[in-house]
């Protein structure tokens, strides 16, 4: 039996890879149950081209999602075999739609939003990419796709103003995919086809990176079917990762609570020591105030001149 080798970005936050094009190959080959060698990499150097995902097989080697696609249609796995004209021009509308609305405000988000890329995003790549390519790739990366948004946005100057833009039309593109799924399990019903692994492999990059700033992760997270979507395709096709996330951050964060908990025990007794002084200085203050101080003073000093006089008196008589 031939072994098809697939080579693909690393993936992290509970996702297989954490780029588009390699997720959204792994996503296929799993719906189309095709059994694969895959290689997890940071390190797209050394492949064909230069970029990731790559398929290796007996009839060669390919690097572009319709290349790998078209070979997996020939060997058979093949999805869109079930699906009408109709349905085809549809996948092909949404693919162009996708391309134009949701890859650039994912490119933004990762390669021109500030905090997103100097708290999270080159941060991520120089821990992933080995010396001295880790110095190498994210400015590559961010040079093309200021490249890419100088060529989209030739009139515009301020950054702030093509984030608008990109924000805008990534949200209309999101409502539009809600209100397509409704109630629906996958975009064409009861099955996943190659529509439902283009529409994941965005959503659940958009969704899943935990964004410093998520100004549009938090308009998907409203749109409550695409999410339960991107949960359900996650936990069916790629289980090992999702529970292997969701385990390591649950005990993340019980290792944050018990931490939080020991680091309160010291404050916690200080505070208490801090409340019996102030409840002691309270007490002296109320007493002071209201003369309790004064008339006990008065009758000590009462009580020793009638010690007194009565000695006194004794004496003489």
């Amino acid at each position: 039996m031939e072994v098809l080798e697939l080579s693909v970005w690393k993936g992290d936050w509970g996702l297989p890879s954490i780029d588009v094009e390699c997720l959204q190959i792994l996503a296929y080959a799993k719906f189309n149950g095709i059994s694969l060698k895959v290689n997890t990499s940071g390190n797209p150097f050394n492949a064909l081209n230069g970029r990731l995902p790559v398929l290796k097989s007996s009839s060669g080697t390919f690097d572009t999602v319709k290349e790998i696609v078209q070979y997996f249609r020939e060997k058979n796995y093949n999805t869109e075999s079930e699906l009408t004209e109709k349905e085809c021009a549809i996948v092909v509308a949404y693919d162009v739609m996708l391309k134009e609305k949701l890859l650039p405000a994912i490119k933004f988000i990762w390669w021109l939003d500030k905090k997103n890329l100097d708290e999270l995003i080159r941060p991520w790549y120089c821990k992933a990419l080995p010396f001295p390519l880790n110095f190498y790739y994210p400015g590559k990366f961010e040079r093309q796709t200021r490249e890419m948004f100088d060529t989209l946005y030739p009139n515009e100057d301020s950054v702030d103003a093509i984030e608008n833009q990109v924000y805008s039309e990534a949200q209309k593109c999101l409502t539009l995919l809600s209100t397509r799924l409704g109630d629906l399990e996958y975009f064409f019903g009861e099955k996943p086809t190659i529509l439902d692994a283009i529409i994941y492999s965005y959503l659940a990059l958009l969704l899943k990176v935990p964004l410093p700033n998520p100004a549009l992760q938090n308009h998907l997270k409203a749109c409550t079917n695409l999410v339960k979507y991107v949960s359900r395709i996650s936990q069916r096709y790629f289980e090992y990762e999702y529970h292997n996330y969701e385990q390591r951050k649950a005990e993340e964060n019980s290792q944050k609570m018990k931490s939080d908990s020991e680091n309160d025990v010291p404050n916690k007794r200080w505070n208490q020591f801090l409340a019996g002084i102030f409840a002691t200085l309270a007490m002296v203050g109320y007493a002071i105030s209201t003369g309790i101080v004064e008339r006990t003073k008065k009758g000590r000093h009462s009580a020793v001149v009638d010690s007194k006089m009565l000695e006194h008196d004794i004496h003489e008589r």
